[in-house]
């Protein structure tokens, strides 16, 4: 019989000894199962928040056509762009590799809510109606519409009281409105969503957003918009650009000006850095109630571990004893822990317009941390139990 074998032999026969004692004090093991569960709705919480922070602050990003993106040096997130001189996205276009370029403007846009009337903020996109800026099939099919003066296409996803709006606009009703002294007309919708940065988007022509923000100058560029040669390898198109042009000028690939974004929400931005602390503090929370069980549990059953070792038992069946109470609070605790927060997930992405579902690698990701967690309080609470001898404990 092979040493495999052998081992799976003896955890056959092997008496779960750590079970039956959770069994046994019935009490005791609820308290430390609503304890991980707690801990566990937590971490599920604080991680999925946090995710939907980087999904929904992301999506514009995702929603791009291009393959390299220019943008200002001073550029933070999405809502602080600053811009940067159209001349560069001309001289991009000297670049081998490059196939074409457009210029997005952005800009905060306050107008008055068509269902309210009252003033609200939104983000305007101004873009030219030719191109094909967007990889959303509602923007590319009404982009004829925008090149109509002062007309725009509004976000069907926005935070906020424009139910009344998009009623009417999915039965073809043209709703007007104001903002900055002029009337816009909002004659279509597209999906895109609400983020933390921004409640809704309308999206526009360029000459139309250069109506509505007066202030801005034809040549300055919130972001150029890159379109490569088929073939063409955009790492290596990047380099050659950012050795061609300025240093009044960034220049990242799609998937970097994703990173770039996520990083000011991870790092700059308090909201990310307050979801990570919280998350930390879960753990620890839940490390602090399985230990105060474990500790119990291993005070109230000192006689029963002394006897053990008296018989011969080496320390590592005892500690193996504590370990396998942990798994087993740990897998009975994971599974309240993982169903309770996807209702918590729908209720909050119905109230908060935001992207938050339940995920098989965040799953995971927890169930670990639940273990870890569960193995962490087994190893502290054994430590009393290593130390203490057979004849003291009588």
């Amino acid at each position: 019989m092979t040493t495999a074998a052998r081992l799976w032999q003896q955890l056959r026969q092997r008496t779960p000894l750590g079970w039956l004692q959770l069994r046994h004090d019935r009490g005791r093991l609820l308290v430390a199962l609503a304890g991980i569960t707690f801990a566990d709705v937590l971490m599920f919480t604080q991680l999925g928040f946090q995710a939907s922070i980087y999904d929904a602050n992301t999506r514009f990003h995702r929603a791009l056509n291009t393959d390299i993106v220019l943008l200002s040096p001073k550029a933070q997130n999405l809502q602080n762009l600053s811009t940067f001189p159209r001349r560069r996205l001309l001289q991009a276009l000297d670049v081998p590799g490059v196939q074409d370029g457009h210029g997005l403007y952005v800009s905060t846009l306050t107008w008055k809510n068509p269902d309210t009337r009252r003033d609200a903020t939104v983000q305007l996109f101004g873009f030219d109606p030719d191109a094909r800026l967007f990889n959303i099939p509602e923007v590319i099919a009404q982009q004829t519409t925008l090149k109509q003066p002062d007309t725009v296409l509004f976000d069907r996803g926005a935070r906020g009281p424009y139910q009344a709006t998009i009623a009417a606009l999915q039965r073809g009703i043209t709703v007007s409105t104001e903002a900055e002294r002029r009337t816009l007309q909002i004659k279509g919708l597209f999906p895109l969503g609400a983020s933390f940065g921004s409640d809704g988007t309308l999206m526009a022509s360029d000459l139309t957003f250069l109506r509505q923000v007066p202030r801005r100058n034809v040549g300055s560029l919130s972001l150029g918009l890159i379109q490569l040669q088929p073939g063409a390898d955009a790492d290596l198109v990047a380099e050659r650009m950012r050795r061609h042009l300025d240093a009044d000028v960034k220049v990242l690939t799609k998937s970097g000006y994703v990173a770039f974004e996520q990083a000011y929400w991870r790092r700059a931005s308090p909201v990310g850095v307050i979801f990570g602390m919280g998350t930390v503090m879960a753990f620890v929370v839940g490390v602090v109630i399985v230990y105060q069980v474990l500790s119990t549990d291993v005070a109230s059953h000192l006689g029963e571990y002394a006897t053990f070792r008296a018989m011969g038992y080496r320390n590592r069946y005892l500690l193996g004893v504590v370990f396998e109470q942990a798994l087993v609070l740990a897998s009975l605790g994971f599974v309240p822990g993982f169903v309770l927060p996807i209702g918590i997930y729908a209720l909050a992405s119905k109230a908060t317009f935001l992207p938050i579902a339940m995920t098989a690698e965040r799953a995971i990701k927890v169930f670990l941390l639940t273990v870890l967690m569960c193995g962490a309080s087994g190893a502290i609470a054994t430590r009393r139990l290593q130390a203490a001898d057979p004849a003291e404990l009588f």
